[in-house]
């Protein structure tokens, strides 16, 4: 015969390990998100500012301009991540959540990721002459234009300003 407390203990304790239970697989039924938008236009910031650095040995005359654009470039890079960051957002303590997002050129695998996981790296390239940067300045200015006109608020602009950067970059300093 179970008296009333054991009866009342093993009430609670099935009662915390339903709860236990369905944090557990509440957790594992996280949704996949599509990756941010801004991710690919930080990669592209990032390959236009090596592209620009690695223009120099074969253009040393035109150090001056190509230096601008790869600082530029990498400030773009910077400003995209930093957006990136806010809108995943920030623990108390300074780290930021794990997010499983879908990679793009296997539409059903899913990878966790926060926002500093992403491949920013810039694998190593062999120099463009100044007409095929001046090509992929003006690829990465549409890229961005076209993905402003889909924001709104602080992230257009922020596309904008890139879009606007790299025409000047690719019509002006490139000219």
């Amino acid at each position: 015969m179970v008296d009333r407390r054991t009866a009342l203990r093993l009430a609670g304790g099935g009662a915390v390990g339903a709860l236990a239970l369905g944090a557990a697989t509440g957790c594992a039924d996280e949704p996949v998100r599509a990756p941010d938008p801004l991710a690919a236009q930080e990669v592209m910031a990032r390959t236009d500012a090596a592209a620009a650095t690695a223009a120099i040995a074969l253009t040393p005359q035109r150090q001056t301009a190509l230096s601008a654009i790869a600082t530029e470039r990498t400030a773009h890079a910077d400003a995209l991540r930093a957006e990136i960051a806010r809108v995943v957002g920030v623990y108390g303590d300074g780290t930021t959540p794990a997010r499983k997002t879908r990679d793009l050129a296997a539409p059903f695998a899913a990878t966790t990721t926060g926002p500093d996981a992403a491949g920013t790296a810039v694998p190593p390239i062999s120099p463009p002459s100044i007409e095929q940067l001046r090509e992929q300045l003006a690829r990465s200015r549409k890229s961005a234009a076209d993905l402003a006109v889909t924001q709104s608020g602080y992230r257009a602009g922020l596309l904008a300003s890139v879009s606007a950067a790299c025409a000047a970059h690719a019509g002006v300093l490139l000219a």
